[in-house]
């Protein structure tokens, strides 16, 4: 399960790394269409809807999980990075005691709050009861779910991102088997679709620790790695925090666009909403790229070795771009015909081609900024990353594509491009950051 991440090609550690990570979340990504696929073959709009937007709140929370679970990350790999065992084990278990009680206060608090929740995001009245069941069922399974993103991150820490991968494989084929089995067989609507992804994640952590106990990881775990201990607990929440703080807020400025084009008329929200769903399969490899490098730079960060860090960010930005600018010229040639794929109608396809088209500089850009995020993360600067993230959505994201949906009412291109504007200030500031950094260390190695 360990692996050093200190020696060797560079590029081929990268790629090594990052494509288990990769197909992660692209399962990740089908396993999210699954249920709304499925329970569009059994039952009505309604259901449809309820689920839509349960799996929207519950991927909100699911994404600020995963922000938390970072510290989890950088600190592990630095710990493995630095052949320090004993703190390894010290990390993961305060991870461990960490996340499960914060999912036991964030069941709790979810529970109490699910029917504000509900009614806070507009729900149509025709879908509140389905969207209250899944929720509900979502909520009380959140210690499993956050059990599974966190056993995910001890592995990818330990420089391990095949078997995190085996996991979501797993839960992806029995949360199928199990939305075919509630949903078609026993007809129980959008409850069914919660109990099947919740139900499918828990077997992928009895799976998980099933494989733990059978390897030998190197790293020791004992109760008192479990204890808590108020420094490691201070490291864990100050890489973390501010990743799930940035998570949330990426999320909540997706909120404020689809809201702007709601606005619009159903045209709009119908071209932007399928744009986004194409737009998270394009994100798929910047989103493994920051991923890899916050995994990889932490381990050599821990073993001294800066230069080789420097590198991984170097050759993961290169790979990024490029594949940014294979997306930005399939998508300005034949935009259309992938939107036409979820659309029948013309208008919704001219419109979502009008959108993608500027939307999609936005891959490009992100990936460049999204590996400087991962290195900043490395470093423990995981405030840098909610830095330029919080002033790319407040001063350009959401007031430009707000300005964009109120002036340009024929077309949805220059909507599109507040996003890839917002990503434009984002490289700017990690830039600057990165060359703060490079001044810092030469002040410090020539002192």
């Amino acid at each position: 399960m360990e692996k050093n991440l200190t020696t060797g090609s560079v590029m081929k550690t990268v790629l090594y790394f990052s494509l288990p990570y990769l197909l992660s979340y692209f399962l990740q990504t089908l396993y999210g269409m699954a249920d709304l696929f499925i329970i569009g073959q059994f039952n009505g709009v309604e259901c449809t809807t309820a689920v839509s937007i349960g799996s929207q709140v519950m991927h909100m929370v699911t994404v600020m999980i995963v922000g938390l679970a970072m510290g989890a990350v950088v600190m592990i790999g630095q710990a493995i990075g630095a052949g320090k065992k004993e703190q390894a084990s010290s990390a993961i278990g305060n991870t461990i005691t960490l996340f499960m009680a914060l999912s036991v206060v964030l069941t709790l608090i979810l529970l109490l709050l699910v029917k504000i929740i509900v009614n806070g995001v507009s729900t149509p009245k025709e879908a509140v009861a389905g969207t209250v069941s899944y929720l509900t069922i979502c909520f009380i399974g959140i210690p499993f779910i956050t059990a599974y993103n966190i056993i995910s991150s001890i592995f990818r820490g330990m420089g391990d991102s095949k078997s995190p991968m085996y996991f979501v494989a797993i839960a992806c084929a029995a949360n199928i088997a199990l939305d075919y089995l509630f949903i078609g067989g026993m007809g129980l609507g959008p409850a069914g679709a919660a109990l099947g992804t919740t139900l499918s994640q828990t077997i992928s952590v009895i799976v998980s620790l099933f494989m733990i106990m059978r390897q030998k990881a190197g790293i020791r775990l004992s109760v008192y790695h479990l204890r808590p201990h108020w420094n490691t607990m201070a490291g864990l929440l100050k890489v973390g925090i501010p990743i799930a703080f940035q998570d949330g807020f990426i999320q909540i400025s997706f909120l404020a666009i689809t809201v702007f084009a709601n606005m619009r008329g159903l045209n709009d929200a119908a071209a932007v909403g399928i744009v986004e769903k194409i737009i998270g399969i394009l994100f798929l490899v910047p989103s493994s790229m920051l991923q890899t490098v916050s995994a990889l730079c932490a381990q050599n960060i821990g073993a001294g070795k800066h230069e080789r860090a420097r590198l991984t960010l170097r050759y993961a930005a290169a790979i990024a771009v490029a594949w940014g600018i294979c997306a930005v010229a399939i998508m300005q040639l034949e935009a259309e015909p992938f939107i036409g794929l979820f659309a029948d109608s013309a208008q919704v396809v001219q419109l979502g081609g009008q959108y993608m088209r500027g939307y999609v500089w936005d891959c490009l850009l992100a990936g460049i900024h999204f590996c400087f995020s991962g290195y900043f993360c490395a470093y423990g600067l995981s405030g840098m990353s909610f830095l330029h993230n919080s002033l790319s959505i407040i001063c350009v994201r959401i007031p430009v594509s707000y300005l964009a949906s109120r002036y340009f009412v024929d077309t949805l291109f220059p909507m599109g491009l507040a996003s890839t504007a917002g990503s434009a200030l984002s490289v700017v500031i990690c830039l600057a950051v990165y060359r703060w950094m490079g001044r810092k260390r030469y002040q410090k190695i020539n002192n």
